[in-house]
């Protein structure tokens, strides 16, 4: 590795003022991509990589005299890693020239791993997409290239690799660069170069080849060199700085800490801070080696600023002339990545930038067939599909569109349970009722209501299998209450099916979409200064979570009607699980579609030591306990 080389330090150095260009590539089965990327390592200074790059690289430049490292050796073992499956996930390497510096991502060309490419691509400045020239265009590389377009790319190398095995034809050439321009214009994508080339002999890569004299264009490293890094444009957007750490080591110095994603800045500037909308200038320009005149997008700086004004991490530091936008509602474009599917309406975390913020989508606009670019109805997003959807945060968010500032527009998805991440999103555009749309405020609110009343407000949410007894419960807890003078309303939901819920079918979306439905409703009711009862299924605990986090703390009371799954299909009151064994019921909560028990429910009833008197019994006087009911 090259860490144990004594030369590692100098080349370091050497390259510490180089620019520094991303790109990524990419390519059907057998096009050359592996042997293309080792000849890169080998034909260039490779500054450090993770296998084999560097160790190829400092035995070209200072192994013995007379002797050179076996290339298909570098080869191999990048095939070699192939067949471990690391390019499941996006393989980076790192090499360097006398002028610049690289990071290339190595993703894989198969259509199921769609979202390593875009994980790839989503930082790339740059995307080589490989053609073997005895097959030419093909459907993956139409893909790689909307792909490509999709992430913002805008420059394209269209490597003609194994020409040698096509006779070094420079028709056939012409004809893939012919057919590729035209598909790329109807991309927008104008800036195509195409090289004709053999990775495996080195034709084309770092030097002119003699087998085509018929080509006047640059080498492949030659164009790397030279093609403008995707910081410059960057640079020209307006002034953009999220604040990731707040530094005040004493009372003297009090610095926000952050990485340019946009723009320049200098002491002295007006800037202004989002969300809050406030206004001050910049001071200093602070990093470790001392103070700076100007910083640029892509560099890591701490910035001072001339009023004590309140800034947070997540904030984001803006030019005050053009600030970025603020909103809670966008369209956006989202990639998923996990294997259980995108729920319209399920809870989900998604991080921008510094910030982390509660987040649902809305039902898929259309899922985009990246084949042939045409829109197709869906109702989910399953594991590498890409669609268009309306994401709805929790609070307002400083943000650029994709299409202005990749850094400011992109954001990751997170399942809340698992904490890991399950999918990628561009913004598109706020949505104009997040601006037009503000709380109208009321005299007579939930206080007066629950003063009228007697009693506080809350949710009863019963949950458990089909036939546990929660209807039954929760129509006796109703009658006692409204023995008691209680204001009550019971959401069965039977009942909902009927009409709220009447356009909804049993699929893991439709079940979500009808409890967020039935969370809605049951805020409102709460906000009336009711006790809601609810009696569903509700067998994810993604929803349960979301209709708490609807009412305010200590006004959801999750009460588990515990009952063993052959109990429950022994009652079959309603004969349904008769129904759904015999294959007549599809997505039949404890047949074929899974029930989340509750972890840490308030109450559990045992139907089995429990009575439906007893356990209403228990309700009312667990409602007693917690203050929502006055004794006696």
């Amino acid at each position: 590795m090259a860490a144990d080389t004594p030369h590692t330090d100098a080349r370091l150095a050497a390259g510490h003022d180089k620019s520094l260009l991303r790109f990524i590539t990419c390519g059907s089965v057998d096009d050359g991509k592996s042997t293309l990327i080792g000849r890169l390592l080998y034909e260039t200074q490779a500054l450090y990589d993770d296998q084999l790059g560097a160790l190829a690289a400092d035995s070209k430049r200072y192994g013995t005299q007379g002797d050179e490292p076996d290339f298909a050796l570098l080869v191999d073992g990048l095939s070699a890693e192939r067949e471990q499956g690391i390019t499941i996930d996006v393989a980076y390497r790192f090499f360097a020239t006398d002028r610049r510096k690289f990071i290339v991502a190595d993703t894989p060309g198969h259509e199921q791993y769609t979202r390593n490419m875009v994980t790839g691509a989503s930082t790339a400045d740059l995307a080589v997409i490989l053609v073997d020239a005895r097959k030419g265009v093909l459907t993956q590389t139409r893909r790689h290239g909307i792909l490509a377009a999709l992430l913002g790319i805008r420059d394209i190398v269209l490597a003609v690799n194994k020409l040698d095995l096509a006779g070094w034809s420079q028709d056939t050439f012409a004809a893939i660069d012919r057919d590729y321009r035209a598909f790329a214009h109807s991309l927008g994508i104008e800036r195509v170069t195409s090289i004709p080339l053999s990775a495996l002999r080195g034709d084309n890569i770092a030097a002119p080849s003699t087998y085509t004299p018929w080509y006047e264009g640059p080498s492949l490293i030659e164009h790397l060199e030279r093609v403008e890094a995707g910081r410059a444009d960057a640079e020209a957007t307006p002034l953009r700085l999220p604040v990731q750490w707040v530094n005040r080591p004493n009372a003297d110095f009090r610095g926000f800490a952050g990485r340019l994603l946009g723009g320049r800045v200098r002491p002295g500037d007006r800037v202004r801070v989002l969300p809050s909308g406030r206004e001050s200038s910049i001071e200093r320009i602070v990093t470790f080696d001392g103070d700076l005149p100007e910083a640029r997008a892509g560099q890591s700086v701490t910035l001072t600023l001339a009023d004590e004004i309140d800034v947070s991490r997540g904030d984001v530091i803006c030019a005050a002339d053009d600030p970025a936008g603020l909103a809670d509602q966008f369209e956006a474009t989202l990639v998923w990545m996990a294997d259980a599917p995108m729920l319209p309406g399920r809870p989900y975390l998604v991080k921008m930038g510094a910030s982390t913020l509660g987040a649902s989508f809305g039902h898929p606009k259309y899922r985009l067939d990246v084949n042939s670019l045409e829109h197709l109805a869906a109702k989910t997003l399953e594991l590498n599909e890409i669609g268009v959807a309306n994401l709805t945060l929790d609070r307002a968010v400083a943000f650029d569109p994709y299409a202005v500032n990749r850094d400011m527009g992109s954001f990751i998805v997170i399942d809340r349970y698992t904490n890991q991440t399950v999918g990628a999103g561009l913004l598109h555009f706020a949505l104009r009722r997040s601006q037009n749309i503000h709380w109208q405020a009321v005299e007579v609110d939930k206080a007066a209501r629950m003063r009228q009343h007697g009693h506080k407000p809350c949710v009863l949410w019963l949950t458990g299998l089909s036939g546990s007894g929660k209807s039954t419960i929760a129509n006796i807890v109703e009658r006692q209450l409204h023995a008691r003078g209680a204001h009550t309303y019971l959401l069965d939901g039977d009942n909902v099916r009927h009409g709220l819920s009447r356009d909804l079918g049993f699929t893991d979306a439709d079940r979500v979409e009808n409890i967020r439905r039935i969370g809605e409703v049951a805020r409102l009711m709460v906000d009336a200064g009711l006790i809601v009862i609810t009696a569903f299924i509700s067998p994810f605990r993604s929803e349960r979570r979301l209709a708490r986090g609807m009412v305010e703390d200590g006004e959801f009371i999750e009460i588990f009607v515990d009952t063993p799954l052959a109990v429950a299909e022994q009652r079959d009151p309603k004969g349904l699980y008769r129904k759904a064994r015999r294959g007549e019921l599809a997505n039949f909560t404890g047949v074929d579609s899974p029930y989340e028990a509750p972890e840490m429910p308030e109450l559990r009833i045992d139907t089995l030591a429990d009575t439906p008197e007893d356990a209403a019994t228990r309700i009312v006087e667990l409602l007693v306990a917690r203050g929502v009911l006055r004794s006696g």
